[in-house]
């Protein structure tokens, strides 16, 4: 069977050197087993004294980083480990892997990523190194691309998914009202819309989720800073009423927002991150919203997505609605 290989190091990861989600969607065809795993779980095979090592102490200091983002305390990654001597096929089929190489014979550090090696849809990463200090190092210096390996093989999958199982409807709605189109997961239902404001959430037994968009016009640079982001964030989320009457979203003041411009798929977006409250009652959770310029209408464009879970672990709710906004997709000026 065909494997795709990809060899680089983890440096060029941060630079985008990654196949894309269409990479992933064409390799899920081929007939390999379905990958083993939670999301955000990540297996490392290596030897027990590797572990509980250096190498060890440094991976779990990069995975297991809190989220500093969520009100509660999640790691970044659920992490596992394997020695190559009771390595099983789930472990094998586990949708992140890193699978450590330490050699003497070898010259110096590299890295190498697979995807479906032995499932589908997964990620392999090998690390090679001559020794185990050399290892630690290179991890070291390169953490966030590790990060950032196994975050976009997971918002890959999302959106994947989201291609194949979607809300028509909604998205229909979203560009009707906004005209940008949207890929809107299955799962999602329309719970408020007006000329300028939709609402949609998704309802688990335990937790909910949701994510507002809106627009407002653009008057400026002013329109997207952080100031008026804020504002417009207060204005709109009052749309989403709380369980009793007179309750609304807010932002939390507790903890102002973090406020920041970051580019995704070539486009610059103001993300506001923070924590949100209701107004006149006791509910809240983490939210993260990103505004753009939509040079087609001449307005700023937001989606707002919002996370409440008192019982449940946040961390991958949250992720599911920041993957939204690359599900956005703009017409070009005319």
């Amino acid at each position: 069977m065909k494997k795709w290989f990809h060899t680089l190091l983890l440096a060029l990861v941060a630079a985008g050197f990654l196949p894309g989600c269409d990479a992933l969607n064409k390799l899920s065809d081929a007939k390999r087993n379905s990958s083993q795993g939670a999301p955000y779980e990540v297996v490392v095979i290596c030897t027990q004294p590797q572990w509980e090592g250096a190498l060890g102490d440094t991976l779990r200091v990069i995975l297991r980083a809190q989220d500093p983002y969520l009100n509660s305390a999640e790691p970044l990654f659920s992490l596992f480990q394997v020695t190559p001597r009771h390595l099983t096929k789930i472990v094998s089929d586990h949708r992140n892997r890193i699978d450590v190489d330490i050699n003497p014979n070898y010259e110096q550090v590299s890295a190498h990523v697979q995807y479906d090696v032995a499932s589908s849809p997964q990620v392999v990463l090998t690390l090679k190194a001559p020794t185990e200090g050399a290892l630690t190092a290179y991890l070291s210096e390169n953490r966030s691309s590790l990060v950032q390996l196994f975050e976009k093989s997971e918002r890959d999958r999302d959106i994947a998914y989201a291609r194949n199982y979607n809300e028509k409807f909604i998205g229909e709605q979203i560009e009707k009202t906004f005209g940008v189109r949207m890929t809107v997961p299955k799962g999602y239902v329309l719970a408020k819309q007006s000329a300028d404001f939709m609402w949609m959430r998704y309802e688990y037994p335990s937790a909910s989720k949701g994510f507002l968009i809106y627009s407002y016009p653009y008057t400026g640079k002013m329109s997207l800073s952080e100031g008026e982001v804020q504002a417009m964030r207060l204005k709109f989320a009052a749309e989403v009423p709380g369980p009793s009457a007179g309750s609304y979203m807010t932002t939390s003041s507790v903890f102002p927002p973090q406020y920041r411009l970051v580019k995704i798929s070539d486009r610059t977006w103001a993300e506001l991150r923070g924590f949100w409250d209701v107004e006149n009652d006791f509910m809240g959770g983490p939210f993260v919203s990103y505004s753009t310029l939509d040079e087609a209408t001449g307005r700023v464009l937001t989606i707002d997505g919002y996370v409440y879970s008192p019982k449940l672990d946040k961390r991958n709710f949250m992720r599911e609605v920041e993957h939204l906004v690359y599900m956005i997709d703009f017409p070009k000026a005319q």
